[in-house]
């Protein structure tokens, strides 16, 4: 039988939050990084004197609108039944999933913080941590070594203070179990003059990591929280001097204010630059996973093929939901694709898909999971869960987020996140169900009978004549023409579920 660890509950925090997320459930996330699983159900203390129902309806997009559905017939339930000798339990879902390459204990990652100060300090060594016991990999971030630098801290380094970047890899291999998770590089334009990759690939403190397949390098062409744009930051008059020489620097916040705004290039890529970037990746470090990270672009269904027939062991696509970093308010509200539209463009995947976009509890995640992610990452919701409780925040709000999707995947009958399917959703209106019969997008009929006046008097009725042309080849036509088929709406109908096509190849792999 499955158990559900978790830290006991986290006493009350003496001190007020250092972080705060408008538009994100930053309540329910810190609840859950207290209480753990008890969070996923009504108070207790209610039962026998309150009668539970639905709530209200949040507004949420379009992943959130979905809802997940059970098949009233069960065949791979019977399947378990058979194979266990008796009635599946919930517990018998087994979340153990192959992320990239890597052996995962859950289908969930931790995703990239980058330079950003509340990403690259103490809060990210201490989700690191908690990341590496839960036995999920770590995404590190851009930009860290041409911010931070790349120092071995301690005597021995020559240097007090420790590389931001080796502070978090240190935290994850001192915890991390024998065969589970690993750690995942980024690298961007800056990154590559600073040669990131060949820093971490030669340095002894890597060999770990590679002896044992687990570690990843990941080529970032853009971010959820500003689609076609570089990692932005806020830095000091003095910061700013020093950074200069490597990034841009702009005073955007006024003459007189002692902050300025950091810029770093989002990079150029066409497919053949893409395909280059991932052989050179391949050739040159042949023991590291190649991970390609792109943002909700409009052709990113496109762009995940590319990656996958170039090699590349997973592809990340960032919904427009996802951000923990600094960007312009036009670009947090109005640019990109919702996580939902960005994976049904995509549709079945070739490769691992890995998903991220404001994910921080169960539906959210078996959603992105059913639409052909393999696993889903935390941002946001980790560096609240580890900000609530440095020390067990980010376990608990996991454990919270396990038992949901046990409970969940269990209801759909199946036993694995990796059988999940489109069709265990549901899109309310106005996204079509292909189910439910006409396109509910489709036009007026062009041919029909207008509706009659009711404001002109009748007219004497005549003897038929020849039916119009338009009406005999229509009568014709519907003669002829076989029983109707209603099809799965095409890509223009709006973000429902998709559904395999011929052209979308084998399913799902790792």
């Amino acid at each position: 039988m499955t158990t559900h660890p978790t830290a006991p509950a986290a006493p009350a925090r003496p001190t007020a939050p250092a972080l705060t997320a408008p538009g994100f459930p930053e309540e329910q996330v810190r609840a859950r990084a207290r209480l753990g699983t008890p969070a996923v159900f009504p108070d207790p203390a209610a039962y026998g004197s309150r009668l539970f129902g639905p709530t209200a309806a949040a507004a949420g997009d379009v992943l959130d609108r979905m809802r997940i559905v059970p098949p009233v017939f069960m065949p791979e339930r019977l399947e378990k039944l058979i194979d266990l000798a008796r009635e599946p339990e919930f517990d018998d879902v087994d979340l153990t999933t192959r992320v990239g390459g890597f052996t995962a204990r859950l289908p969930l990652y931790l995703s990239a913080f980058g330079s950003t100060r509340a990403g690259s300090g103490d809060l990210a060594v201490h989700a690191s941590r908690q990341a590496a016991r839960l036995g999920i990999p770590v995404v590190i971030g851009e930009n860290m070594v041409p911010v931070h630098g790349y120092r071995r801290g301690g005597a021995g380094g020559g240097d007090a203070t420790r590389s931001a970047l080796l502070a978090r890899v240190e935290a994850y291999l001192e915890a991390a179990p024998d065969g589970v998770g690993g750690i995942v590089v980024q690298q961007s334009t800056e990154d590559a003059d600073s040669e990131v990759w060949n820093l971490l690939y030669s340095d002894p403190a890597f060999r770990p990591l590679l002896e044992t397949g687990r570690l990843a390098f990941e080529l970032k062409t853009g971010q959820g929280a500003k689609p076609g744009l570089g990692g932005m930051t806020v830095v000091d008059r003095a910061e700013a001097e020093q950074l200069a020489r490597r990034f841009t620097v702009r005073e955007v916040f006024g003459p007189d204010s002692p902050r300025s705004l950091r810029c770093a290039t989002p990079g150029t890529f066409t497919e053949e630059i893409l395909r280059q970037q991932l052989r050179f990746m391949r050739n040159n470090f042949p023991k590291a996973r190649t991970w390609v990270k792109f943002h909700p672009g409009r052709d990113i269904g496109h762009a995940a093929r590319t990656a996958w027939a170039a090699g590349a062991d997973a592809v990340t696509v960032d919904g427009a939901e996802g951000g923990t970093g600094w960007a312009p308010g036009v670009f947090l509200d109005q640019v990109g694709l919702p996580l939902a539209e960005a994976l049904r463009r995509i549709g079945t995947p070739t490769g691992c898909l890995l998903a991220t976009g404001g994910v921080w509890e169960g539906g959210r995640a078996v959603r992105a999971l059913a639409l052909g992610a393999g696993a889903v990452g935390l941002g946001r919701a980790a560096l609240v869960a580890v900000d609530e409780d440095p020390e067990h925040g980010l376990e608990r709000l996991a454990g919270a987020l396990a038992l949901e999707l046990r409970l969940l995947v269990s209801a759909l009958g199946k036993y694995t996140p990796a059988a999940l399917a489109p069709d265990d959703l549901w899109s309310p209106p106005p996204f079509p169900d292909p189910y439910a019969g006409p396109d509910p997008y489709a036009g007026p009929d062009p041919y029909a009978d207008p509706a009659p006046d009711p404001h002109r008097a009748p007219t004497h009725p005549q003897a038929p004549g020849p039916a119009p042309v338009h009406a005999q080849t229509s009568a014709l036509a519907s003669a002829q023409a076989p029983a109707p088929v209603h099809a799965p709406p095409s890509a223009s109908a709006g973000p429902s579920a998709p559904g395999p096509t011929a052209a979308d190849g084998p399913g799902r792999s790792a």
